[in-house]
């Protein structure tokens, strides 16, 4: 272990691939979490016996975490038990109709054709294509670079003609889908991808379309949920000598005359650091600056353009009627009505869309067609406006909301027996308290706008030694997007400790360090 000093604030997904990959190349690491978990957004609650993973359910992008493992010499497959879905996700309207994606592409094809005709399912092959040319020309020339530079991904498409015209940065997700699908219902099951960012379908950008291209190379479902990743990843970074406490929120970062020098804890404990990587919400770094300082800080989100908070419940119940699969949408009439009641009239939705996680079911098109001997671990998900600071919901208006969610799947066909209470376990203000500064975005700033990506906060900071991860900051928001973050941190970190110790053996006797 070299002597190097490293402080990561935060203990998400980005603080912990940060620390595993630092660690296994041997730098000191103390990482810090303020909430008595580490997975940031990855927790789970308890209903009836059963742990039910209350944030991420969704596991893709695998590749990041074979190559993150790899490098600390050992894989995946060795900590986790992972299965791949068979049906990425069923989705059901009021009307009664019902459509399973699967991650055979040909397979959605004939799926779509009985549902709304093959002009469509001609459609959805064409939206596949370009999904994928999408997310192969921006995985390397901006998903996987430090810093969101417009400028650069235009150098690399240089020699791909067609390039800015397939990721479409100026065109809406909703009006670019209208090319492929004439049937609205999957207008608003593709559409949907754009929440996976916090934002709406009508505001985000048609490049928000590679997430078809994602969900088709691949989803898994992790024996013992996503907090069983989040835990793999910090027991081996321990094993590596990674040092990390929860219970430990950072009052203060502390800056020298060359840069970041260490933090405080709110115990008063000072932490010496030679870097530090904040895997904090990027809303939330400046109140962590010395007040004299914050213009070092990139500047919060504004309010308007946060991305969306939610409501979450969990529930243990034996179910039957609806089929459940693991991933079930259940969809509202009027998906624009949706987001102008979130984001313009900042309030509940009055037709909300459900988002129903079954953590139980197996994603296989043969095995989830109805009720099961066992209980159904569920998470129910609502979006909401992130105005957890301001203006938070009242009891009497989540009450409604839970009520309008429950007739609605009993109206979908889909009886609970055995039912433990609905626990709430999110709101915009819990959220806010839990990530502050964030009025309960969970999703860092909206992906709303041609810009919008580009003006996400890179890896870097203007201060020397400071770096940036987490779902709020570049590449964007998601498991795998937060990990490559933190990654990238970490190499941005080792590069800046070399930098020193070449910098430190030129120091000619009696000259003055840059401490």
């Amino acid at each position: 272990m070299r002597d190097d000093r490293v402080v990561i604030v935060g203990g998400g997904i980005g603080g912990l691939s940060a620390a595993l990959s630092l660690a296994a190349n041997g730098v000191g690491v103390r990482l810090f979490e303020a909430l008595p978990h580490l997975g940031g957004k990855i927790r789970q609650a308890e209903a009836g016996g059963h742990l039910i993973d209350t944030g991420p359910t969704v596991f893709t992008m695998k590749w990041v975490f074979d190559e993150m493992l790899a490098d600390a010499g050992t894989s995946l497959e060795a900590h986790l038990r992972l299965s791949p879905l068979e049906v990425l996700a069923r989705h059901a309207w009021q009307d009664g109709q019902r459509l399973d994606l699967f991650a055979d592409a040909a397979r959605s094809a004939d799926a779509i054709g009985a549902f709304s005709g093959a002009d469509d399912a001609r459609g959805f092959l064409r939206f596949c294509d370009r999904a994928a040319r999408v997310y192969g020309h921006l995985k390397d020339s901006f998903i996987c670079q430090p810093e969101p530079r417009f400028d650069r991904m235009l150098l690399n498409f240089a020699f791909r003609p067609g390039a800015l015209w397939d990721i479409s940065p100026y065109t809406s997700l909703w009006a670019a889908l209208g090319a492929y699908f004439r049937d609205p219902r999957l207008q608003q099951l593709f559409g949907r991808y754009a929440t996976y960012c916090g934002s709406s379908p009508f505001e985000a950008p048609a490049t928000l379309m590679l997430v078809a291209h994602v969900e088709q190379a691949g989803v898994w479902s992790i024996d013992g949920g996503m907090s069983a990743l989040a835990r793999a990843l910090a027991d081996l970074a321990t094993a590596r000598g990674a040092v990390m406490s929860t219970h430990a929120p950072v009052d203060t970062i502390v800056l020298d005359g060359s840069g970041a020098a260490g933090v405080r804890i709110t115990t008063g404990e000072l932490v010496e650091a030679d870097a530090i990587i904040w895997n904090g919400d990027i809303a939330s770094l400046t109140h962590c600056l010395p007040t004299s300082r914050t213009d070092l800080a990139p500047a919060p989100p504004a309010r308007e353009s946060r991305s969306l908070s939610a409501l979450t419940w969990v529930t243990a119940a034996r179910t039957e009627g609806f089929p459940l699969s693991r991933h079930n949408v259940f969809f509202s009439n009027d998906y624009r009505a949706e987001f102008d009641d979130i984001l313009r009239r900042r309030g509940l939705p009055h037709d909300p869309t459900i988002y129903l996680c079954a953590g139980n079911r197996s994603g296989s098109a043969h095995a989830d067609q109805g009720g099961t001997d066992e209980t159904d671990r569920l998470l129910c998900l609502v979006n909401a406006p992130a105005d957890g600071d301001r203006n938070p919901l009242s009891a009497e208006d989540i009450a409604q909301c839970r009520t309008t969610v429950q007739h609605r799947l009993e109206a979908q066909g889909l009886q609970l027996a055995e039912t433990t209470p609905w626990t709430l376990t999110g709101t915009p203000a819990i959220f806010d308290t839990m990530f502050p500064a964030t009025g309960g975005a969970l999703y860092g700033p909206a992906s709303h706008g041609w810009s919008a990506s580009f003006s996400r906060a890179g890896i870097t900071t203007r201060t020397t030694g400071l770096y940036l991860a987490g779902g709020s900051v570049h590449p964007g928001p998601g498991v795998p997007m937060a990990a490559l973050s933190g990654r990238m941190a970490a190499r941005q970190v080792m590069a800046h400790l070399a930098s020193r110790r070449r910098f430190r053996q030129a120091v000619t006797p009696g000259g003055t360090s840059t401490r």
